[in-house]
């Protein structure tokens, strides 16, 4: 007697690719309400940011305008070209802000009161809770008003037939913020992680972030060490000169561009090998 059985076909496994990316969006839109709703609680506190930030990018712009009362460049730099680095910089920075910054700095607080371990045992990557849990809003805000000014800066070098916009600029301008925003993001998170070895890391953290002041001024106003090192070690002056310099089609060489896209892949790598170190090190803070 023979029998026949019957199989019915495998079902199609659905990619992890497409399984995943749906599920942490999903994930990243319950962290935009919580960050909303926790806005809104305190909106004193919020607006009171707001101001705060945009006096300080008053400031910049007003120690800007004083310097070139005397004299008419730096280095090749006319005033309303550096008024436009001065706003893209912002906009780099306040991009940073809105999205990992407080994230990162909060990253010592999570292992010293033992916070991370709950995070550690959800069924998601730990790596994208504690770099995304939180949004600043108001860096939104501060970002728009470095586009503004960077506008205003376009018409007035428009006006002077300095410069003539091409969208494909426009295009690589953006491409390359957001290689300077991967650059920052990802050695302060390397910073951060410092925090598994020592309490203090947090100083250091915020000691990156006040190098950002260094990338609102013209590479050509930097020399030597100080140069080589703000440019190849802590590219603070490359995140914000080379796409600002490809806005204005003075790029001196698309090695420059290129150098900025592979330094950010280079340091998200950096940093990842130092997240797993981390990890592999931290003891939780029952035991």
């Amino acid at each position: 007697m023979t029998s026949e059985t019957s199989h019915s076909p495998a079902p199609t496994p659905v990619p992890r690719t497409e399984a995943t990316i749906p599920r942490y969006l999903k994930i990243y839109l319950a962290l935009w309400k919580n960050s909303v709703t926790r806005e809104t609680m305190f909106k004193g506190n919020f607006l009171l940011w707001i101001v705060v930030e945009l006096l300080w990018f008053g400031l910049q712009l007003t120690f800007m305008s004083v310097l070139y009362l005397h004299t008419d460049a730096i280095g090749t730099w006319t005033k309303w070209q550096v008024v436009l680095l001065i706003g893209g910089s912002h906009f780099i920075q306040q991009t940073f802000q809105a999205f990992f910054l407080i994230n990162c700095t909060h990253l010592s607080e999570l292992v010293r009161t033992g916070k991370l371990d709950f995070l550690l045992l959800l069924p998601v990557n730990t790596r994208f809770v504690v770099s995304l849990r939180q949004v600043d809003l108001g860096a939104f805000v501060n970002g728009a008003s470095g586009l503004a000014v960077m506008g205003y800066a376009l018409k007035k070098l428009s006006e002077q037939h300095q410069f003539v916009l091409h969208a494909s600029h426009v295009l690589a301008f953006f491409g390359l913020c957001l290689a300077g925003v991967l650059i920052h993001y990802s050695l302060m998170f390397l910073l951060a992680t410092i925090s598994f070895w020592t309490v203090r890391a947090q100083g250091i953290v915020w000691g990156y972030y006040n190098l950002f002041n260094i990338a609102r001024m013209p590479d050509e106003a930097f020399q030597g060490v100080f140069k080589r090192v703000f440019t190849f070690v802590v590219p603070m002056l490359l995140v914000s000169n080379v796409p600002v310099r490809v806005l204005l089609n003075k790029l001196e060489s698309p090695g420059f561009a290129v150098l900025l896209i592979a330094m950010g892949f280079f340091c998200f790598a950096l940093s990842e090998l130092g997240w797993r170190a981390s990890v592999r090190h931290y003891t939780s803070a029952s035991s």
